[in-house]
């Protein structure tokens, strides 16, 4: 069984593949290395540098590595840019999942695992989100998310193709023992961008919006840890191998947390002041977002393991670290 991986090199798509690695599973990477890093793989993974919308090429890592199966993240993650370019969202994540399906259909590939989003959501009137709350993305990025699931689930009627579609809450965190983390240099997510501010590598990292309905006037989100992300990708792979049904399942930890409340508590992980100013709300933010997790400990068995602890002081931990500041 050999399992490619899209997006391997990628922040959740390596912590993925070591997760595949450490169950002694055969993984092949397939990463444009937009954002991705071969040093995130793990040494003697096959990685090759293609964009998953050459489907051709696909079809040949896959012929050449005898895939089995497919777990697909590549894509891009940044809802406020998707308001400014939404072409560049459509290309990298419709086009680019159709292609992924194109390419596994025609190879005889039928177990697909889909990084999905809780942006397909959008601004929910009903919290908890669950697998049935309406779903009416905001922004390119959320909408370009539901177009590849439903795509994978026309595939799927059409070609026996068996998914499972992977809504994550805001994954943050890194690597339990240190070894990989999420890189600064491309990310726009909240936890790098104040930890790169804490030790002096960039500007006051500005907050988008201080007058949202909330308890403190910032965002509410489920950060989730990465850690807890790449097992249930396993679980799903596992489901799907001994027969499950496809579905879409919710990643999140039931809980929310406020941005400033990550301030603080990386404030004290950090054992610093994090430099931080108020800007207006981003395009494509929804205030509130948090999940009900419970449909993916029924069909999986996950649950997060990890809280807001754990993920602040594992990401500290990596961005701290002399081997990622020399990088």
């Amino acid at each position: 069984m050999t399992i490619l991986v899209t997006g391997g090199a990628g922040y959740v798509g390596s912590h993925v593949v070591h997760a595949l690695t450490e169950t002694g599973r055969g993984v092949v990477v397939v990463d444009n290395m937009r954002t991705g890093s071969p040093a995130a793989v793990p040494s003697g993974t096959p990685v090759h540098t293609i964009d998953v919308t050459d489907t051709a090429k696909l079809e040949q890592v896959i012929q050449d590595h005898g895939v089995t199966a497919c777990i697909h993240l590549a894509g891009l993650k940044n809802p406020g840019e998707s308001m400014k370019d939404p072409g560049l969202y459509f290309h990298h994540n419709a086009t680019g999942t159709l292609s992924v399906l194109n390419a596994l259909v025609r190879t005889g590939v039928r177990d697909l695992v889909f990084s999905s989003s809780c942006s397909v959501y959008g601004a929910a009137e009903k919290l908890p989100i669950t697998e049935d709350s309406p779903l009416q993305p905001i922004s390119p990025y959320g909408h370009s998310k539901l177009v590849g699931e439903r795509m994978i689930e026309a595939y799927g009627n059409a070609h026996g193709l068996r998914w499972m579609s992977l809504r994550y809450f805001n994954a943050a965190g890194a690597a339990l023992d240190g070894s990989i983390g999420e890189d600064w240099g491309p990310t726009h997510n909240l936890v790098p961008l104040l930890a790169k501010a804490a030790l002096g590598a960039r500007p006051p990292v500005t907050l988008f919006g201080s007058d949202y309905p909330t308890e403190d006037g910032t965002a509410v989100r489920d950060y989730t840890h990465v850690v807890d992300l790449a097992e249930a990708h396993v679980l799903a792979l596992d489901h799907l191998r001994d027969g499950g049904a496809s579905a879409a399942l919710n990643l999140g930890t039931g809980t929310g947390y406020s941005v400033l409340q990550v301030v603080r508590g990386l404030e004290q992980v950090a054992g610093r002041p994090l430099p931080v100013t108020f800007g207006d709300r981003r395009p494509g933010d929804p205030p509130v977002v948090w999940a009900d997790p419970a449909r993916a400990f029924e069909v999986l068995g996950w649950r997060a393991r990890f809280g807001l602890p754990e993920i602040l002081a594992t990401a500290w931990r990596w961005h701290a670290g002399t081997s990622h500041l020399a990088g």
